[in-house]
């Protein structure tokens, strides 16, 4: 049976900090992609910045649902299948692709835009109000369907229930992967995360995978160091707004890392003003990771770089689909990686906006938007 297009409900910015729930058309899909319905989505720090990007554009990007509708080509998934949906969606054959760095993908990060998904919303692939919109992260996942290229999709787990693998898509896969790809923290080594949300929380757990011993996780929620301390988290630090220059935080976590300071320190909080605090938690040598995302200019003393310290903004964790996302399943299944309880909150689509209120305000560790 030939697929048709389908409508349903979509959260769509309009690019000046709003956005309406309303009825959007996804057209059926072409050789090599895949219509999605989705069941649930992860909210994300993102996902709120994007009501400012260029509108109208369906927002969202951790998704993960069922396979509704396939293009021709596509042989290894099949109707109903859960699936997960990857933002950073790689081709393979780009010069960044072909180095394994695949969240770098040069056709995903429009080097070539003819040939991206979000191409064909400009003839139609995804319609609202009867004209072509454009998708946040070329997915979209606050909506009931996404027609994505066929290198977005990763098989789940029949036992990975879709509202919590949601979340893998970016939170958990950013966090574990800054740790353990990029970082590549060893047995018995230190680190530090300063910001306990989402990301920070899953650096944690990427730390306590690959071995670290000492764990320092900073925030200024108390309760956001108890969740970490759930996680792995050896030792916690309750930062102080009196703390201005950063001297007693810095004091503290030299304190617990033998003087020296950590060998891993990483900034999650999405606050440009402390991108480059890490540098001041770590030892000589040590690496200083950025993982935030945080936009904005901000000055760093050249002192602080030294001594052979190296600083890093990496991107999604170095994600490698077809090696990452098996290996975060088998943690899951093993119970070595906690997914669950990094959800605090669930929504419906329509309180999407609540859900975005209890993220900024630091009530929710993780939300997720059932969209049902």
């Amino acid at each position: 049976m030939t697929a048709r297009p389908v409508s349903g409900p979509a959260a769509i910015a309009d690019g000046q900090g709003g956005f309406v729930i309303d009825e959007i058309s996804v057209a059926p899909p072409g050789p090599g992609e895949v219509r999605v319905r989705l069941r649930a989505a992860g909210v994300c720090h993102t996902d709120h910045a994007s009501l400012h990007w260029p509108g109208p554009l369906v927002i969202g990007h951790e998704g993960a649902g069922e396979v509704e509708a396939i293009g021709e080509g596509i042989a290894h998934l099949s109707i109903g299948q859960p699936v997960l949906l990857n933002w950073a969606i790689p081709c393979g054959t780009c010069f960044q692709c072909s180095r394994s760095h695949e969240a770098l993908c040069e056709r995903t990060h429009e080097i070539e835009p003819a040939r991206l998904g979000t191409s064909r919303a400009h003839a139609g692939h995804t319609r609202w109000n009867g004209r072509s919109v454009e998708r946040a992260f070329h997915l979209g996942t606050f909506a009931r369907y996404s027609l994505v290229r066929a290198e977005a999709v990763t098989p789940l787990p029949p036992a990975l229930p879709v509202n919590q693998a949601c979340i893998l898509g970016c939170a958990v896969m950013t966090g574990v992967g800054s740790a353990i790809n990029v970082a590549a923290v060893q047995n018995g080594d230190s680190v530090a995360v300063v910001g306990l949300g989402g990301v920070g929380l899953n650096v944690i757990q990427g730390a306590r995978l690959a071995g670290a011993t000492t764990i320092i996780a900073i925030d200024r929620r108390p309760a956001s160091l108890e969740r970490a301390r759930a996680l792995g988290a050896t030792h916690t630090v309750l930062t102080s707004p009196d703390d201005m220059g950063h001297a007693a935080l810095i004091a503290e976590i030299k304190a617990l890392s033998d003087g020296r300071g950590v060998d891993h320190a990483f900034e999650a909080t999405g606050v440009a003003a402390l991108a480059f605090l890490p540098l001041l938690l770590v030892r000589n040598g040590g690496n200083a990771l950025q993982v935030s995302g945080a936009h904005g200019e901000v000055a760093a003393a050249m002192p602080h770089f030294f001594w052979n310290k190296r600083y890093l903004t990496p991107l999604y964790g170095g994600c490698v689909p077809s090696r990452d996302f098996p290996r975060l399943f088998d943690w899951i299944a093993q119970g070595a990686l906690e997914v669950a309880s990094l959800i605090t909150h669930h929504y419906p689509l329509a309180d999407l906006g609540r859900a975005f209120d209890d993220m900024l305000a630091g009530n929710s560790a993780k939300g997720v938007v059932r969209i049902d």
